[in-house]
């Protein structure tokens, strides 16, 4: 069973010169559920990869141009090289053998070919195949894996969220994620791939703020050997990566412009080309996208195209931050803790009340990341048992807590005498606190326009200045 489901899903180019010959496999390994393109010898062969990369390449050793050995030879060296299976004549075992030997060949099979021996092999080849695929995924994916656990809340802000993603999941449409870092917009992406109809396909992501511009287009749409300094063998891309599954996007908002309207075009024709290549591969990959960056904010600046920020903002979920749903705090705490205890071989059953106290009191700047730190270190120190106050000694002890902050943190302070114009810096500077300054947010909650909000602070930034020239 296992065989056959990676039967239908891979892809198998056949090189021979002889038409018959070629023509009939295609038609045999096609009516086993594989997606088969032909090339009569190995140059014609390299050309049909840049737009068909199969998973497996049969061929044929005998051919004029460019001959099997050669055409293994040549994919070796670029570091792209499929699994292969080779065609021999008979009394060319010795040829078959070395190509096997020197170029790493899967197998070789003797003419006239026999199928069920052929569709053996592909089956185990296509696995092959795919294993190799999945592992140079993973690697890619562990390098911008995120850091946090399960995504738990309770609180009807969460709810909503969760709501929202099991309406999107199926759908193909962009996604965008915003909220502080350490919210965990990783998760709500990871969650909507695996409610999504696309589940069983890769989940790639990419942090666009951890990659030098000169590097990233090449992470995004891969390369071909020679196309810069250091390309040493071919290299596909993110998008390519991700095909039949979904590509996240993390940090948009630190993408460079030009490699913005790049993206865009991948967007809108579901092609892609690698650096240094002359033609174009069709990907079907779901592309969600997230930020902590306001991008209302940079849109005006420029920062951020419009015609992207409209592409990729189809469907909006927001993950407020962890201070303003106090009541998720603990049930993501308990969580933390159950895969912590697997991780550090620790049997933490519990926390102590006033620890729990503790953490749903503190505001948690660093969200659930910080939680996350917090716990890790709690968890190690305790061992077994419950997690005590002494356990967080030189961790929220240290910090600042909310009630050092405001008996209530919406509240604003105004003593008699306050002028109008003093209490209304006074309410702009506590929101835009509150909204970790987010003006755009800000803006919404004040009821006045971002344009107004922004000449209110040009002016607040302006008063030392005033105060100046009047002792002057």
């Amino acid at each position: 069973m296992a065989e056959a489901r990676e039967s239908t899903s891979a892809r198998v180019l056949i090189v021979d010169d002889e038409e018959d010959q070629r023509n009939g496999l295609a038609s045999l390994v096609s009516s086993w559920g594989f997606t088969v393109e032909t090339a009569l010898d190995g140059q014609d062969a390299l050309d049909t990869l840049q737009t068909f990369p199969a998973q497996v390449v049969v061929t044929d050793l005998n051919m004029p141009r460019m001959d099997g050995f050669a055409l293994l030879e040549k994919l070796s060296s670029d570091g792209s090289r499929p699994v292969s299976i080779v065609l021999t004549a008979f009394g060319s075992i010795e040829n078959a053998l070395k190509t096997v030997h020197d170029l790493g060949a899967f197998w070789f099979l003797e003419k006239p070919i026999q199928a069920n021996a052929l569709k053996v092999l592909l089956s185990r080849a296509a696995a092959q195949g795919h294993l190799a695929s999945e592992t140079e995924r993973l690697q890619r994916e562990l390098s911008y894996r995120g850091v946090l656990e399960d995504l738990v809340g309770p609180s009807k802000a969460m709810q909503e969220v969760f709501s929202l993603v099991r309406q999107i999941a199926d759908s193909t449409a962009a996604v965008l994620i915003t909220g502080e870092s350490g919210t965990g917009k990783e998760l709500v992406a990871r969650a909507i791939h695996k409610l999504s109809r696309r589940s069983a396909g890769p989940f790639v992501a990419i942090n666009c703020a951890a990659l030098p511009e000169t590097l990233m287009e090449s992470e995004l749409f891969g390369h071909e050997k020679g196309a810069f300094t250091g390309a040493l063998q071919r290299r596909p891309g993110c998008f390519e990566l991700a095909h039949g599954g979904t590509l996240l996007l993390d940090e948009i908002g630190d993408m460079p412009v030009g490699t913005q309207a790049k993206l865009l075009r991948v967007l809108e024709d579901s092609r892609v080309r690698r650096l240094g290549g002359s033609r174009e591969l069709r990907v079907d990959t779901r592309v969600i996208a997230s930020t902590n960056r306001d991008l209302a904010e940079a849109l005006e600046q420029g920062g951020m195209r419009q015609d992207l920020f409209y592409r990729l903002n189809v469907f909006h979920v927001h993950l407020p931050p962890l201070r303003e749903r106090s009541d998720d705090v603990l049930p993501i705490a308990e969580a933390l803790i159950r895969g912590m205890n697997e991780k550090h071989e620790c049997k933490v059953v519990g926390i102590h009340p006033e620890v729990a106290e503790k953490l749903r009191r503190y505001r948690w700047p660093g969200n659930v990341r910080e939680l996350r730190n917090v716990l890790e270190r709690a968890v190690i120190l305790a061992g077994e048992g419950t997690i005590r106050p002494v356990h967080l000694i030189g961790a929220l002890d240290e910090k600042e807590p909310a009630a050092a902050v405001s008996s209530d943190p919406h509240d604003v302070p105004l003593r008699v005498g306050t002028t109008v114009r003093e209490a209304e810096k006074a309410l702009i500077l506590k929101t835009l606190a509150h909204t970790n300054n987010n003006k755009t947010r800000a803006a919404r909650i004040l009821e006045i326009s971002l344009k107004t909000l922004h000449n209110k602070l040009k002016e607040y930034g302006s008063e030392p200045a005033r105060e100046a020239a009047r002792r002057d």
